[in-house]
């Protein structure tokens, strides 16, 4: 949506203090873990824009609360699995061989919206090492949670997602929907179904000190039922999820850990 759009579906502007009664409003408290998964153009016109938004959480959650989202770079990855964009099958060699190595610092985060990439890159702020799907934090928790992220099997027990469960973090969805939500893949991770397969992923790495070609293993994600899935845990009666508006986005908040235990026993009952 091109920022004269926005304009046009805004009754007014968003501005840090705005936000920051929206996201009190909506339940975010002081000192929490939150994992932020982020719709720029949904909130409406912000004077400050992705840059206010972060200001706004961050004020928020005060100097004891962790502020978390995703950085990840899937184009990092096998070009001949690429979809968007595909390129020619005669390209793909050549790819594997020139494309850069991941740098936490250099590398920029693809798909995961404005906010997110503007996060990734303020002082501060630590990223994890998985050259495709990599997290961002700032504040109390953010080394621990970023640090030694596994390199295989990367949305599961090592990872950022598994430490924020841990600490008892939270989720935040501004304007999009469960299929944004990365926390439903360490489900996938701990969920027993029969459909569950393995595949070879590869990717760019600096190993000893030089660029090498990495393949690494892990579960096949598969994302097309998270939004049924986020509809049923919508209805589920016993977990708290606050709704409300950021901006003039429509937002959750939720445990992280309501939603992974409700997802486990969803994919285990659904997946065949």
């Amino acid at each position: 949506m091109s920022e004269k759009e926005v304009i046009s579906k805004s009754k007014s502007p968003q501005t840090i203090e705005t936000l920051i009664r929206d996201l009190k409003n909506i339940g975010i408290k002081e000192g929490i873990v939150l994992l932020v998964h982020s719709s720029l153009s949904s909130i409406g016109w912000i004077s400050g824009g992705a840059v206010a938004v972060i200001l706004a959480l961050e004020e928020v959650l005060g100097k004891r609360g962790t502020l978390m989202m995703t950085a990840f770079s899937g184009d990092l990855s096998d070009p001949s699995k690429w979809v968007n964009p595909p390129v020619p099958e005669n390209w793909c060699d050549t790819i594997r061989e020139t494309m850069p190595a991941f740098d936490p610092h250099l590398t920029p985060a693809r798909g995961v919206g404005e906010i997110a990439e503007v996060f990734r890159k303020q002082k501060g702020a630590y990223r994890s090492n998985h050259p495709q799907v990599s997290f961002a934090a700032r504040g109390r928790y953010a080394r621990y949670i970023t640090r030694n992220h596994g390199l295989e099997n990367a949305l599961g027990e090592a990872s950022p997602l598994a430490k924020i469960y841990k600490l008892g973090g939270y989720v935040l969805l501004i304007g999009v929907g469960y299929s944004n939500s990365t926390s439903l893949h360490l489900a996938e991770y701990r969920a027993d179904y029969p459909s569950k397969t393995e595949e070879v992923c590869g990717a760019p790495l600096i190993v000893s000190g030089k660029r090498k070609w990495v393949d690494l293993k892990d579960i096949k994600p598969f994302t097309e039922d998270f939004e049924t899935l986020g509809s049923d845990f919508i209805k589920n009666k016993e977990v708290d999820i606050r709704t409300g508006y950021i901006g003039q986005a429509k937002s959750q908040l939720f445990h992280q850990k309501d939603l992974v235990d409700f997802a486990v026993n969803w994919m285990e009952r659904n997946r065949k």
